[in-house]
């Protein structure tokens, strides 16, 4: 009985902890503070407890449960894991805590953080749960409301309302075209549900069509070249824990879509405008890094590396191969760690001197060796250093690309190149040199609190990277049935 409901629980609790919040007094911050961490810590628990009693032997989804259903329609709100959705889950449920406890001292008025929050988290697993196309939409449009407070309240920076305005609208108006197409496909199909329409076959010309619906969605979301443009901005004004969740998990929900929803759907389609989405991931992974290289701002920094690495994300994809769409997916996991830790580097130098810019920081080898370490193990993470989530998840991507394309294997590659020369870079300015002591006098290592935010990133980066299997068994058989859709 208890699997049947574990993921109403998963969801149900985050709101839950939003009910308690609201009955706890603003006169006593800490409590506050404790009950949104432990509720978001309990999530993260029971996800765990999700994986360790998931079925790797079986493609079909698991811990299926019904909410309710539409009245005259055959639209359902019901819920199911299978291989690809449930890591995305554990990514969610691992990072809630982990942001609310980077911004324990930073926020003054922590009960409306909070609750925005576990909200998202609430909304998040529905959107990885979600097995009806319309619902999906609703909830994958609902990120953006919790999402858009975060930044336009929380921001640090006089531009944080832009920000907040060009996140919301750039990703809504991207995603008009999906909702057009979910309207077309249900009186043509008469449901929304996925597990009926990936056994619908489209002819040609409508799936080219629903394809480019959809594609234009999902990759406002990813983000992909040219629609990358709000994510340096909202990365820049977000807060530090908002930063950590957009980068972690939001940017993976237009990667999930394509995996849930564009390949088994329209497959036809998806082998048709492959050449499109290996140019636009080349153009992203070549382009971004080069203009990583000139930015000033550490948080804009780490956000173009980003698009350069989802760039990998979508070549892995659309090789429509094993190693090409494990590594994707295991990419994903791994950025959504690492990235995620590199802006929370980037938070706590930010809390100590209020400032972002690269030359107000140089020599913290000195003054903070132990943030220095911490540092050096993302940024190497993050350039595929062997050892680490990012080497082996990009080798999968390359040799998955290797059989599809030579040549878009060699471009991307050079990114891994580039990946090292801004990473090295960045450090380098950072970590040597003299103390910039005109700029800065207070110097201040990791606290307690802090080295305990990064311990479960440095366990999962090294863990992923070393014995990747744990990750890539549970999605082998459902990523096999992905690919026999598409055949």
């Amino acid at each position: 009985m208890f699997d049947s409901s574990i993921l109403l629980s998963l969801v149900g609790l985050p709101l839950f902890g939003i009910i308690i919040l609201f009955f706890i007094p603003d006169t006593n911050p800490d409590l506050q503070k404790n009950v949104g961490l432990s509720t978001s810590l309990l999530t993260f628990l029971l996800s765990i407890l999700l994986w360790l009693k998931f079925d790797m032997s079986t493609p079909k989804y698991q811990f299926v449960e019904k909410f309710f259903s539409v009245p005259y329609s055959n639209m359902h709100v019901y819920v199911g894991v299978d291989g690809i959705s449930l890591f995305f889950i554990l990514l969610t449920t691992f990072l809630i805590p982990i942001c609310l406890l980077a911004s324990w001292d930073s926020i003054k008025i922590y009960i409306q953080y909070s609750i925005a929050f576990l909200f998202l988290e609430a909304v998040l697993v529905f959107v990885f749960t979600c097995l009806d196309v319309l619902f999906f939409y609703i909830f994958f449009e609902a990120v953006l409301i919790p999402m858009f407070l975060i930044v336009g309240i929380w921001g640090s920076r006089e531009r944080k309302i832009r920000a907040a305005y060009q996140f919301f609208v750039y990703t809504l108006v991207g995603s008009v075209l999906m909702l057009l197409a979910i309207l077309y496909i249900y009186p043509q199909t008469g449901t929304t549900d996925i597990q009926v329409l990936t056994t619908i076959s489209f002819d040609y010309q409508t799936q080219i069509i629903l394809w480019l619906a959809f594609f234009a969605s999902l990759a406002v979301k990813v983000p992909m070249v040219p629609a990358h443009i709000w994510l340096p901005e909202a990365h820049s004004e977000a807060p530090t824990a908002g930063s950590v969740i957009l980068a972690g998990v939001l940017l993976k929900m237009g990667g999930y879509g394509f995996l849930r929803f564009s390949i088994p759907m329209f497959p036809d389609a998806s082998i048709y405008f492959t050449p499109l989405v290996y140019t636009l991931s080349i153009i992203a992974i070549i382009y971004t890094s080069l203009t990583t290289l000139r930015q000033v701002d550490l948080k804009r920094i780490i956000a173009y590396s980003s698009v350069a690495h989802m760039g990998f994300v979508t070549i892995g994809m659309f090789t429509l191969n094993i190693q090409g769409i494990e590594g994707s997916m295991l990419l994903m996991l791994s950025h959504g760690v690492v990235s995620s830790a590199l802006f929370l580097c980037v938070g706590v130098i930010y809390d100590r001197h209020k400032t972002r810019i690269i030359k107000y920081y140089s020599g913290l080898t000195v003054k903070m060796p132990l943030f220095s370490m911490v540092f050096l193990f993302f940024i190497l993470a993050n350039m595929g250093f062997p050892g680490t989530s990012s080497f082996v998840s990009e080798f999968l991507v390359l040799t998955g690309s290797f059989k599809s394309n030579v040549f878009v294997t060699t471009m991307a590659t050079t990114g891994v190149i580039w990946g090292a020369a801004y990473s090295i870079w960045l450090y380098n300015r950072v970590a040597f040199g003299n103390i910039r002591t005109s700029h800065i006098s207070a110097f201040q290592d990791l606290e307690r609190r802090e080295f305990m935010v990064f311990l479960p990133c440095i366990f999962l980066t090294f863990l992923m990277g070393i014995y990747p299997e744990i990750f890539l068994n549970a999605m082998h058989v459902s990523i096999i049935h992905l690919i026999e859709q598409v055949q």
